[in-house]
């Protein structure tokens, strides 16, 4: 198994760390970041299709089992049964990475109310049914870290009204969790990424042109990796985050703080964005 390129490979040694969206994108970035520092993984996603692939993948590539759990994060009662199932078989959650979520493209006229309802539902809804079973469950006794993964919510973002409420709101759900829980070892934080190259970039309409225009509105002048997320996440997750709870970290290259007023000029060659592909995905 190769190690981290961050962290020690045993700082996670033998915790449970739970990841919701764990089969695709950067929940497989997050799941395998994870492994590599000794923890005990387990993916969930509503989609056999994208669970089973991706913990056999893992397991594989890091000799280790990566463990899949097919479960809704929209149904309270799937959810239960989830926690239910990784508590019976490893005894612990140490961390949740709500990183369960979805969203399409679309102006808010656009929007109909199933639309807006399913993105809500998925991504607050969602992450309020997994941290309720995992805190209920486990982490009022015992403590444990629980970062949720939102979006750059504090400057507009045109065509995702939807997500972008969702996700305010598991952001201010977040700062009062950590302090209602800081008391009993429960540190809640949450991971911002801003544009990442990641499998979620397919779902841009091609032709409005977004993907390729992106990178100009960047200081950075290049798209976030799904990598770079994670160690964020393991990060908050471990000994070196112990102090740290109610936080909105942002992983953005800095352009949540850009204004047009102070000009950036793009490089002479633009950078290529590189999707990665799984070796058990078929694109």
């Amino acid at each position: 198994m190769t190690n981290s390129r961050v962290f020690r490979e045993d700082l996670l040694e033998d915790q449970v760390v739970l990841v919701t969206g764990g089969g695709t994108g950067i929940g497989v970035a997050i799941a395998r970041e994870m492994a590599k520092l000794g923890a005990r993984v387990v993916i969930a996603s509503r989609k056999a299709e994208n669970i089973e692939p991706a913990a056999k993948g893992l397991s594989e590539e890091l000799g280790r089992e990566v463990t899949g759990e097919i479960c809704d994060i929209r149904d309270r009662d799937a959810v239960k049964a989830c926690v239910d199932r990784v508590l019976k078989r490893f005894g612990r959650i140490d961390v949740l990475v709500n990183n369960g979520g979805g969203q399409f493209f679309s102006p808010a006229e656009g929007i109909s109310p199933k639309g807006f309802d399913a993105v809500i539902q998925t991504n607050l809804t969602g992450t309020w049914n997994m941290t309720r079973a995992v805190v209920d469950a486990h982490m009022l006794t015992h403590g444990g870290s629980i970062v949720n993964i939102t979006m750059l919510t504090r400057r507009t973002f045109p065509g995702m009204s939807h997500s972008v409420a969702a996700r305010a709101g598991v952001e201010a759900m977040t700062r009062t969790m950590s302090i209602e829980w800081a008391n009993r070892g429960i540190r809640v934080n949450c991971v911002a990424p801003g544009f990442i190259a990641s499998s979620g970039l397919r779902t841009y309409p091609p032709e409005l042109g977004l993907v390729e225009s992106i990178c100009s509105t960047l200081p950075m002048k290049r798209f976030g990796t799904c990598e770079e997320v994670a160690w964020a996440v393991a990060f908050l997750a471990g000994p070196a985050g112990a102090y740290v709870t109610g936080q909105v970290w942002t992983v953005d290259g800095g352009s949540e703080l850009w204004g047009d007023y102070w000009p950036i000029p793009d490089p002479p060659e633009p950078n290529d964005i590189e999707i990665p592909v799984e070796p058990w995905e078929e694109v």
